[in-house]
């Protein structure tokens, strides 16, 4: 196993189905509700003077603001479902569908071979919980959500699932609405009987475990604070036995307990007990990548207060590592931009002096690793578009690359631990299904242990995919995935949709999404930037797209854009820009920056008005990605990154579908709803800007099936309409 511990905010947002439609013939808007009231309200931050006259806003709970909100809503759901053409790729996504018989999900195997997941079949809104002991037995259901009623109304989903090492229990967590606030259950496997506590506000709890499945560590908020945007989470990792009261659970890290540590209250502390080591990891967790980690034995849970050891801190750039009962296994792109793989002693860790195991391979990235018995197995990227998979003994600096079933896009690997001799890959492509093969280290070969089952899409079976480097605004080349309908004219007119992202070091790896693939099916081009921002290219290339260099994120997506209008793929008439959460500020900026170049704008759930993201309860934690008010430099780059500050009365910016989650408890509803007013009123083209906030969603995280559906019919229906598709125009 590793130990990857940084808190992504990464997210697709899905909305709500409506009745009537609010188009008249000539597909313009009619029986709008009025724009929101602007104020004259300024502030000067950074030697700079602000205009923000949507601030009132955000005070969500305030009865007028509400009541705009769900006018605009009310409307946006009108013009939604009046688009037509929407029904048919409805209709299409609820046939693919039913093609499987059962998806099955967040996957967790025990040392003793049980499997725990969650499975869901085409008369499932969400998934259950199930477990089988080994690939081939028989599944026992374990949970339905549909039947929990919890203490909230709406519907509930199942999180994180955490099986003791024998699974004999099980603990997971269940939120309702999007809302992430997880409450914490606990199960007994053999009589499939729920333990009588229940433990709430459990967002970030992914227990772990102790010695012989006494107890677990969980980390769970504190009480809520009666301020609408309280910007601190104060969480604390807690020892919790099955059967008790937790009021009565022990405190085990925190900020509070733990003062000589200096750990911020916006961080998140988290604790991990390994059994192969027989340590304790202790995390100091946000969006930062380089980890803070402190460790001891586990035999300190038996003393009053642990005495914590410092094993990582950012300024040593480890972003993963992995540990046997005596060494551990650094990932870290210190001295490799590219990534590599060391290895030192555990009980006294010399990071200066560590060993490269791995070194760092000149035009690829060291994307991931595991270990199992037979030894190291680890990924190599190129551009973040395609993957190889390397294997390597122990004490040996000879690795052989291992051919796979066919070749991938994107690889995940997993493992049960240096003891163990199963190593699983799951494999995809943009056009090729998730397919999973555990390696057999005796012949050589992959042997298909795919979940899933399986579905055919002879509507994708003509699909080409192009892979380019384009160069940017500042003549660095980067990756731009295409994926169309083999034939494509390049005659100026094929309508595009860039979907992209740019933000935390993620990279936007090739995924199969039969849905999102309707574009296409359309005579679409699906058009993915690999902007700066993300990780495709190794660590420099997110460092290049965060703080004071974000605008190289938009100025990518916006040269990317260029580039298929310059070599006739499209024109500015037919391109339609789509990002969500972070990826809004892509999507925001790059419209703001170049109203002329798109048809319209789709940011979800985006995170469109960033300097005030600090002060809401998810913005410290982000601070690492994209700086704080409190210094000049990176104060100016977030006005600078800011979409809803850098638009201007009487352009004629593109059509916009603004969305938000009510209970997004990530971005605040306030950030798309602030935009949408400011562009309603900025906005001279005539062309439509709605905003849609879904009252009973978050930040797409715990969607049922048929609200992903309904809301990515919204998302392609509506830019089809924008960018002229004639099937979906009135």
């Amino acid at each position: 196993m590793t130990f990857c511990k940084s808190l992504l905010a990464l997210s697709i947002l899905f909305v709500m189905p409506g009745t009537a439609s609010a188009l008249d013939r000539s597909g313009t808007l009619s029986d709008a509700p009025s724009p929101a009231a602007a104020t004259s309200f300024q502030e000067t931050l950074c030697d700079t003077t602000i205009a923000d006259p949507y601030r009132y806003m955000e005070k969500l709970r305030d009865p007028e603001v509400l009541k705009w909100m769900k006018a605009q809503s009310a409307f946006a759901r009108k013009v939604l479902t009046g688009i037509p053409g929407r029904k048919e790729l409805l209709k299409k996504m609820q046939e693919f569908d039913r093609r499987k018989s059962a998806k099955i999900y967040n996957l967790a195997i025990t040392d003793n071979d049980r499997y725990f997941y969650l499975k869901q079949t085409p008369g499932d809104e969400t998934g259950k919980l199930f477990y089988r002991d080994g690939f081939n037995g028989k599944e026992t259901l374990l949970f339905d959500p549909a039947t929990y009623s919890g203490d909230r109304k709406g519907s509930y989903v199942v999180g994180t699932v955490s099986p003791s090492d024998d699974g004999s229990k099980v603990a997971f967590t269940v939120y309702p609405n999007g809302s992430e606030n997880a409450t914490l259950l606990i199960m007994e496997t053999g009589t499939v009987q729920l333990y009588p506590e229940t433990i709430s506000r459990c967002r970030f709890a992914s227990p772990s475990w102790t010695p012989e499945g006494s107890s677990f560590l969980y980390n769970r908020l504190d009480a809520p604070s009666k301020k609408e945007n309280s910007p601190r989470y104060a969480s604390k990792t807690w020892l919790h036995k099955p059967g008790t009261d937790p009021s009565s659970d022990r405190e085990i890290f925190s900020s509070t307990l733990n003062a000589e540590l200096g750990i911020d209250p916006d961080d998140i502390p988290e604790v991990s007990y390994d059994k192969e080591s027989s340590f304790l990891f202790a995390f100091v967790s946000n969006v930062d990548r380089r980890l803070t980690v402190y460790y001891a034995p586990v035999a300190e849970l038996e003393k009053e207060k642990i005495a914590w050891k410092r094993l990582f801190r950012p300024e040593d750039e480890i972003h993963d590592f992995a540990v046997t009962e005596k060494d551990l296994y650094l990932y870290t792109p210190k001295n490799a931009p590219g990534f590599r793989l060391l290895k030192t002693s555990l009980q006294k860790p010399d990071l200066k002096g560590a060993e490269v195991v791995v070194p760092e391979f000149r035009g690829a990235k060291l994307s991931g690793f595991v270990l199992s018995r037979s030894g190291i197995f680890y990924t190599l990227s190129m551009n973040g578009v395609q993957e190889e998979l390397y294997h390597q003994d122990y004490g040996s600096v000879l690795s052989r690359k291992l051919s796979l079933p066919f070749q991938a896009g994107t690889i995940t690997l997993s493992s049960k631990g240096f003891r163990y001799p199963e190593v699983w890959t799951v494999l995809a492509g943009w056009n090729r299904d998730y397919r999973r093969f555990r390696f057999d280290a005796e012949s050589g070969s992959f042997v298909n242990e795919t979940l899933s089952s399986p579905a055919l899409y002879p509507e994708y079976e003509d699909l080409a995919v192009e892979e380019l480097m384009v160069p940017s605004h500042d003549g660095v080349e980067v990756p731009l995935s295409l994926i169309y309908r083999k034939g494509l004219l390049k005659n100026g007119s094929n309508p595009v949709l860039l979907y992209g992202y740019g933000a935390y070091g993620n990279s936007m790896t090739p995924f199969f999404s039969p849905p999102m693939l309707l574009w296409t099916w359309k005579g679409g081009i699906l058009a993915v930037p690999h902007v700066r921002g993300g990780g495709e290219l190794g660590y420099q290339w997110h460092t290049a797209g965060m703080k004071t260099t974000k605008a190289n994120t938009w100025k990518d997506a916006v040269s990317m854009a260029e580039y298929l209008v310059k070599n006739a793929y499209s024109s500015p008439g037919n391109i339609a820009i789509n990002g969500a959460s972070a990826g809004g500020i892509m999507v925001g900026r790059a419209m703001t920056e170049r109203p002329d170049l798109f048809a319209a704008a789709i940011p979800q759930v985006g995170a469109m008005n960033p300097l005030r993201g600090e002060t809401t309860a998810n913005g410290p934690v982000n601070v690492p990605e994209f700086g704080t008010m409190k210094i000049p430099a990176e104060c100016r780059a977030l006005i600078a990154m800011d979409p809803y500050l850098n638009l201007r009365n009487g352009v004629n910016y593109p059509a916009a579908l603004v969305t938000a989650g009510i209970n997004d408890p990530r971005v605040i509803a306030w950030q798309p709803a602030k935009f949408a007013a400011r562009l309603q009123n900025a906005t001279a083209s005539g062309k439509p800007v709605i905003l849609f906030t879904d009252f009973e969603a978050g930040h797409g995280m715990g969607n049922s099936k048929t609200k992903n559906f309904e809301a990515l019919s919204d998302i392609l229906s509506f830019g089809l309409w924008q960018t002229g598709h004639p099937e979906f125009q009135h």
